[in-house]
């Protein structure tokens, strides 16, 4: 690490410690406007960017359309000038972390569909400037951080590491579910760099429960994957069982309520419509897709 590098990150990590950074989000919808939330309560000032400027004119009112965010929650932000949204992205110089929470759809042939994280990347690689960190928190397959974004970012003749940070932290939304909110759910932290690892744990350190430091980008990638799998697997197989189940006679529910007694070794799931959400269904064509 040369001095240039060391200062830059020194100097983020001293505004991260004062409250005194200014973090972008990019991407309001049901994960980063509760980010948002979550980073103001902490005391930092938010600049969201959105592409739908109807959004964004909304949000600037106080105005929110996501459940777990309240109008009165947002208004309260926007009065005390902790959140701000705009549609301009030449403004991405101005944050000194930039968090970035955009879909990773599928395409027509169900292969991943990276268009918006690059389209985020671009954006931010015409106004990058040195000392910025720039976390990923998209679900996504091992090695979009460093095979995808970074090259996008340093397009713009900056190189991370020694001009800028870059990390990967997913996010573990739970939409509909009340009783975890951002604020009360562990980070899964990883990056290209030591320093880049030790910038975004300071900064999410300062509003979460806990920060979990892995050894690289892909290591956090592969995380939020095998996260949502599990789930998949298992809604799947209850489901299945429950089938087997009726054929025999046999109540799923009391099968499931006697077995979740074992102190070790099983999890219960429960029959239900089957997958579905943003994440789910989708990630498993994510791992196939890399691997």
């Amino acid at each position: 690490m040369d001095a240039v590098c060391a200062a830059l990150g020194d100097r983020l990590a001293e505004k991260i410690a004062a409250r005194e950074s200014l973090i972008g989000i990019i991407g309001l919808g049901y994960v980063g406007l509760p980010l948002a939330a979550a980073v103001a309560g902490s005391g930092f000032r938010i600049l969201g960017f959105d592409v739908a400027e109807d959004k964004v004119e909304n949000f600037n009112q106080g105005l929110s359309n996501i459940g777990s965010v309240s109008s009165e929650t947002l208004t309260e932000m926007v009065r005390r000038k902790r959140f701000q949204a705009t549609a301009d992205f030449l403004r991405l110089d101005e944050p000194d972390i930039i968090l970035i929470c955009v879909p990773t759809p599928l395409n027509a042939h169900r292969e991943p569909d990276l268009s918006y994280i690059v389209s985020s990347a671009g954006a931010i690689s015409r106004r990058l400037r040195p000392g910025q960190l720039v976390v990923l928190e998209s679900t996504t397959y091992p090695g979009t951080t460093e095979e995808v974004m970074r090259p996008i970012l340093e397009e713009s003749g900056l190189q991370s590491g020694r001009d800028f940070f870059l990390a990967f932290s997913p996010e573990r939304e739970d939409p509909g579910n009340p009783q975890y909110k951002t604020s009360g759910i562990p980070k899964v932290v990883g990056a290209d760099s030591e320093q880049a690892l030790r910038l975004a744990c300071a900064f999410y350190d300062g509003f979460v429960p806990r920060v979990i430091p892995v050894s690289t980008a892909a290591t956090a990638e592969a995380v939020k994957l095998m996260e949502n799998i599990f789930r998949s697997v298992n809604i799947a197989l209850v489901n299945e069982l429950k089938h087997v189940y009726d054929r025999m006679g046999i109540n799923i529910w009391e099968v499931i309520e006697a077995a979740k007694t074992k102190p070790f070794g099983f999890m219960p799931f429960y029959p239900g419509p089957g997958l579905g959400g943003h994440c789910i269904p989708i990630d498993p064509f994510y791992l196939t897709w890399k691997a």
